[in-house]
C-alpha cells in the first residue's frame, strides 16, 4: 500500500511540475470535451502500433478522471479494431479503472473521491448504495449517461468488499460493452448519435423493469458508506 501512495503521489506531482505531462492531460481534458468519436480515434491511432496501449491508458485516465465519458473510447476501440476486439479492449481497460478507483477511494478516503469528482453528484451515489445496495453496480452500468466512475469510487467508500464489486462490475459492464462495441463498427456521425439516444431509451425501460423487481424485495442488505 505505501509502495501505491508513494507511486501515486510522484504522477500527482509529474502532472502538475512536468510541462509535457501538464500538456499532455489539457491535451486529453480538450479531446474528451470535443465528444466526438472521430478525434478519440484520431488520437489513438496516431500511436500506430501502440494504440492498444494508449486506448488502454485513455480508459484508465477517464475512470480516475471522473465523469469524463468512457463510451467515446468504446466507440473508437471498435472502429479501430472490430467490434469483437474492440469489445475485449474496452471491457478489460474499463475493468482495470474500476479496480483502480475503488482502490483509490479505499486508500485515500473520500476526501480525495470529492475532489477527483464532485461532493453533490458522490452524495447522490451514497443514496442509491443506501437504497440499492450491490445492485447500484448493476443499475448503474445500464445507464451511459452516469459515470460509473463515480459508483467505482463510492464502492470503494462502502463496506462492500473488492470481489463482489468486481464481479458485480463485470458482469454489468460486458452488455452494454457489447452493443456499444457492435454500434461502434457499424454507424458513424450523426448515425451514431441517433443510436445512441435509442441504447439509452432501452436502458431506461430495462432499468424501470430492475428497479421494480429490486423493490418489491425485501431489503434485507445494507451497506454502510464512510462518513
Amino acid at each position: 500500500m505505501r509502495i501505491a501512495l508513494c507511486g501515486l503521489v510522484v504522477v500527482i506531482l509529474a502532472c502538475f511540475l512536468i510541462k509535457p505531462v501538464r500538456d499532455t492531460i489539457e491535451q486529453l481534458f480538450f479531446l474528451f470535451g470535443m465528444y466526438d468519436v472521430a478525434y478519440i480515434k484520431g488520437y489513438i491511432v496516431s500511436f500506430g502500433i501502440w494504440a492498444p496501449v494508449i486506448s488502454f491508458c485513455l480508459m484508465l485516465f477517464q475512470s480516475v478522471i471522473a465523469p469524463l465519458p468512457a463510451f467515446l473510447i468504446t466507440f473508437a476501440n471498435a472502429a479501430l479494431f472490430g467490434w469483437i476486439k474492440g469489445a475485449i479492449l474496452s471491457w478489460s481497460s474499463a475493468m482495470a479503472g474500476a479496480a483502480l478507483c475503488f482502490f483509490l477511494a479505499k486508500w485515500l478516503g473520500r476526501g480525495f473521491v470529492e475532489r477527483m469528482t464532485s461532493k453533490l453528484a458522490l452524495e447522490g451515489i451514497d443514496d442509491f448504495f443506501k437504497q440499492y445496495g450491490q445492485y447500484t453496480i448493476l443499475i448503474a452500468r445500464l445507464l451511459p449517461f452516469i459515470s460509473f466512475d463515480i459508483v467505482s469510487y463510492a464502492a470503494g467508500l462502502t463496506s462492500m468488499s473488492f470481489w463482489p464489486f468486481f464481479w458485480a462490475t463485470g458482469l454489468g459492464q460486458l452488455p452494454a460493452t457489447l452493443i456499444y462495441s457492435y454500434a461502434g463498427e457499424m454507424l458513424v456521425g450523426g448515425t451514431q448519435k441517433f443510436v445512441m439516444g435509442l441504447l439509452i431509451l432501452f436502458a431506461l425501460s430495462i432499468l424501470t423493469i430492475l428497479l421494480k423487481k429490486i423493490t418489491s424485495r425485501p431489503k434485507t442488505e445494507k451497506i454502510q458508506t464512510q462518513s
